[in-house]
């Protein structure tokens, strides 16, 4: 079953057929990751409830913590005004970012003036 069609129709996708999703954790609010969503991606994460995305170098869906075990559970799921944008609010299970760490924001973090 694809896509809901109001749904779909309300995404702008890029040149790839992609919108970014912003992850977040639901309870705290803080920015954990982002990562690339196609149609089947979006209907995979709202049917089954993970955090399900597009990889733009394997060229593959992913769930995430198929492989490292932390799961991600979806909570809600918002478009952003434009429609060009999918905010998924998590309950993060471990690390959300490949190298460890909690969040994919949190290691190269720049001065300001």
């Amino acid at each position: 079953m694809p896509l809901d069609p109001e749904i779909a129709a309300r995404l702008k996708r890029n040149g790839d057929g992609l919108v970014p999703a912003i992850v977040q954790q639901y309870d705290t609010g803080e920015v954990l990751m982002l990562a690339w969503m196609d149609d089947e991606a979006l209907h995979r994460t709202l049917t089954t409830g993970r955090g399900t995305y597009w990889s733009r170098s394997r060229r593959a869906y992913w769930v995430k913590g198929d492989t490292s075990g932390h799961l991600q559970h979806v909570k809600e799921v918002a478009l952003d005004c434009d429609g060009d944008t999918v905010l998924v609010k998590v309950d993060q299970v471990g690390a959300a970012c490949h190298t460890g760490d909690r969040t994919c924001f949190d290691a190269d973090r720049l001065d300001l003036p």
